[in-house]
């Protein structure tokens, strides 16, 4: 099973920013896997947000977050980030990263369908206030 670490969230006022981090425990873990990043508030559905493929840095986005958000790797320390800028307060929501299959790469289709992925992190909670 693969182990995912989310952290960085925390409060912000809106329009402020904050970086998730998602550390997997391993290089096995980590590489050549579809990594996403979702949300999910109280009563609604884990919607998806980002995604990046670790074995070629493919990036995937929400049409709500694109231009605001960025997702990325760093190879040497098996871990995948989120920059969340121009945050809105309705992006409130516990953050999760998820981790795909290896050697099974992200598409446009894929990537935001959470029954995609085999291995959850437990969350990071974001608040963002007015």
């Amino acid at each position: 099973q693969v182990q995912l670490v989310e952290s960085g969230g925390g409060s912000v006022q809106a329009g402020g920013s904050l970086r998730l981090s998602c550390a997997a425990s391993s290089w096995y873990d980590y590489n050549a896997r579809c990594m996403g990043w979702f949300r999910q508030s109280p009563g609604k559905e884990r919607e998806g947000v980002a995604a990046i493929y670790t074995g070629g840095g493919s990036t995937y986005y929400a049409d709500s977050v694109k231009g605001r958000f960025t997702i990325s790797q760093d190879n040497a320390k098996n871990t995948v980030y989120l920059q969340m800028n121009t945050l809105k307060p309705e992006e409130t929501a516990m953050y999760y990263c998820a981790a795909g299959p290896r050697y099974r790469s992200c598409n446009y289709i894929y990537w935001a369908n959470n029954n995609n992925y085999n291995d959850w992190g437990h969350g990071t909670q974001v608040t963002v206030s007015s």
